[in-house]
C-alpha cells in the first residue's frame, strides 16, 4: 500500500479504537464543563476499558512472522515503549502527513500521552499475599497497564509472556523468586493495580485519548471539506452525498476506511473536550 492508503487505515483505526473506549456507555455522563473526573458505569466497563486500552497499546504484528498487515511499518527491535503501541503509527502520520500539512497539534497530544506512558512511578507497599510479600514497586505506567490488560483478558495459560516482566519488577525490588511463583502473584498484582492505581489513572487516560481523537478530527477538516459533496439525487429531506476519494487510494480496504473516517467527520467526536482536575493527576 502507498502512504495515503496507510494514513487512511491508521487514522480510521485510531479513531475507531478511541471511540470504543471514550464514550458515554463506558463512563457516567457529566456535563464536563469544569475540571472534572470520570467514573466508570460499573466494574465490567472498567475491565472492558483496560482490555481495549491494552490492545491500543500493543504492536501490530503479522501472523506467524508474516509482514505487518496493510503494509504498515514494523517498530524497530529497540523501540521505546511508546513505539510498541499504536502511537508508533500515529507518529508516522505526523512525520509525513498525506491529508493535510499541519499535524503539530495532533503531534503535541500524541507526545503528551507517550511521555506519560513512559514515566516511572513508585507504587508504595504493594501487597501480594499469595506469595507473602509487601514491597514498593518502581514501574512504568505503560508496563502496569499492559500487564493488567493482559490479565483481564487472558487465563493463566496465556500469560507466560508476562512472567518475565513481573519477575523483573520483583527482582528490581530485591525479591528473587522463580517463574512458577510469579504465577501466584498475578491475581494479587491485578487486584492492587486495577482496583486502585488504574482507577486514579483512567480519567487522565481518557483525556489523553479524547484529545488525540479531537486533533484527528481537526486535522481531517480540510480533507473532508475537499472531498464531501452532495449528489444530484440529494434533497432537503435526503442529503445523498459522496466523497471525492483521492486518486491514489486504490486498495479496497483503504478505500473503505477512507469512507469510514470521512463518515466519522459528519459529526463531532462522541465526547466534548474535557480536562481532568489536577487533584486526580497527582497520585502515581
Amino acid at each position: 500500500m502507498n502512504k495515503i492508503e496507510r494514513e487512511a487505515i491508521i487514522l480510521n483505526s485510531a479513531w475507531k479504537m478511541i471511540d470504543g473506549m471514550v464514550n458515554w456507555a463506558m463512563f457516567v455522563r457529566t456535563d464536563l464543563k469544569n475540571p472534572t473526573n470520570l467514573l466508570f458505569q460499573d466494574e465490567e466497563r472498567q475491565r472492558l476499558f483496560i482490555i481495549l486500552l491494552g490492545d491500543f497499546l500493543s504492536q501490530i504484528q503479522g501472523f506467524r512472522n508474516k509482514p505487518v498487515p496493510f503494509g504498515l511499518s514494523k517498530a524497530p527491535r529497540d523501540a521505546n515503549l511508546a513505539d510498541r503501541t499504536f502511537i508508533f503509527h500515529l507518529r508516522q502520520v505526523c512525520e509525513a502527513p498525506q491529508f493535510g500539512n499541519d499535524t503539530s497539534d495532533l503531534q503535541k497530544q500524541i507526545e503528551a500521552f507517550a511521555e506519560w506512558l513512559e514515566e516511572e512511578f513508585v507504587a508504595p507497599e504493594v501487597h501480594l499475599p499469595d506469595i507473602d510479600m509487601q514491597l514498593d514497586l518502581h514501574i512504568k505506567r505503560y508496563r502496569y497497564i499492559k500487564l493488567c490488560g493482559d490479565i483481564a483478558k487472558h487465563h493463566l495459560g496465556r500469560l507466560s509472556a508476562n512472567v518475565r516482566h513481573v519477575k523483573d519488577l520483583l527482582n528490581q525490588s530485591g525479591q528473587n523468586i522463580d517463574s512458577h511463583t510469579v504465577y501466584l502473584a498475578f491475581e494479587n498484582f491485578f487486584d492492587w493495580f486495577f482496583d486502585d492505581i488504574f482507577i486514579c489513572h483512567s480519567s487522565q487516560i481518557a483525556e489523553f485519548l479524547n484529545n488525540i481523537r479531537w486533533e484527528i478530527f481537526h486535522y481531517l477538516e480540510l480533507e473532508f471539506a475537499r472531498s464531501y459533496h452532495l449528489t444530484e439525487n440529494a434533497t432537503p429531506d435526503f442529503p445523498a452525498y459522496r466523497y471525492n476519494v483521492p486518486e491514489d487510494i486504490h486498495q479496497p480496504i483503504a478505500h473503505a476506511m477512507y469512507w469510514d473516517v470521512m463518515n466519522r467527520m459528519l459529526r463531532k467526536p462522541l465526547m466534548p473536550r474535557f480536562v481532568i482536575h489536577e487533584t486526580f493527576k497527582r497520585r502515581y
